[in-house]
């Protein structure tokens, strides 16, 4: 598993979290709350289940290869933005951190 404490040190980067494939939290670090970082968990696992479903989809409709696994997602809103992969996800600020030095550090 990722090391919670360094995907911190990302700029942007405010709280970081892992999960079950249940959707139980399994760690969390930084500015957010257990019950705030436990609902991250639970709708982070239903999303990347439903990335998966998706991609399933998306290859029997399509016949071309490259959408699975599906192994991540990210998610924009207006400030913030929720990165997650392989069970583990951080929440950013948006406009302050780079996606692309984030999922390379989610691995």
């Amino acid at each position: 598993m990722k090391n919670l404490d360094d995907l911190l040190k990302i700029k942007g980067v405010f709280a970081a979290g892992s999960f079950s494939d249940e959707g139980n939290l399994t760690g969390f670090a930084g500015d957010i709350s257990e019950d705030h970082a436990a609902m991250a968990a639970s709708m982070s696992a239903a999303n990347l289940h439903m990335a998966r479903m998706q991609t399933d989809g998306y290859t029997a409709m399509s016949g071309e290869s490259g959408w699975t696994p599906a192994t991540g997602f990210a998610l924009a809103g207006a400030k913030f933005t929720v990165c997650v992969k392989n069970n583990v996800g951080v929440f950013m600020r948006n406009g302050e951190g780079s996606f692309n030095e984030v999922f390379k550090a989610l691995g």
